[in-house]
């Protein structure tokens, strides 16, 4: 139990974004927030959720519940990617670079905030196609699924 404890501690935590959803019925206008927050222990784990509710708090507290259950294992080699992938989700396509030692995180927001949380130091990266921030995190994580030795699944 301790040690799980220590582990959410360690885990970093990045809100890409909150939106404000209203849905017109015959009474009028119900507002809800829907969050979308990616999740990683900056040593190669990584997961991502997109939570809703009626208040932006909840959706946040959701949307790392959920993020938590959906971790996936990103095989690193040091501190960049192994080799060269495209990820594709939707019209959202994700290039991703490996880059030398001491280049730093070149990424956009949504991008940065993957690679981050997963623990890459050093990636060069190009958002393809759609700017749609939940598209493009689908499509950042499945670049990073297609390196061999991936783990799928992993709590």
């Amino acid at each position: 139990m301790e040690q799980k404890r220590r582990e959410g501690q360690e885990l970093v935590e990045k809100v890409i974004s909150i939106n404000r959803v209203t849905k017109v019925t015959k009474g009028g206008k119900k507002l809800s927030f829907s969050a979308l927050v990616v999740l990683g222990d900056t040593k190669g784990k990584v997961g991502f959720a997109l939570g809703k509710a009626a208040e932006v708090a909840d959706a946040i507290r959701k949307s790392l519940y959920h993020a938590k259950k959906n971790c996936i294992k990103v095989n690193l080699s040091g501190t960049t990617i192994p080799y060269e992938v495209i990820g594709q989700y939707g019209a959202a396509k994700v290039l991703l670079k490996p880059a030398a030692e001491g280049t730093g995180v070149i990424a956009a927001g949504t991008v940065r905030a993957v690679c981050e949380a997963a623990g890459i130091k050093d990636i060069l990266t190009k958002s393809l196609k759609s700017n749609n921030p939940i598209n493009v995190v689908k499509a950042t994580i499945e670049g990073l699924k297609q390196f061999k030795g991936s783990a799928h699944s992993v709590s």
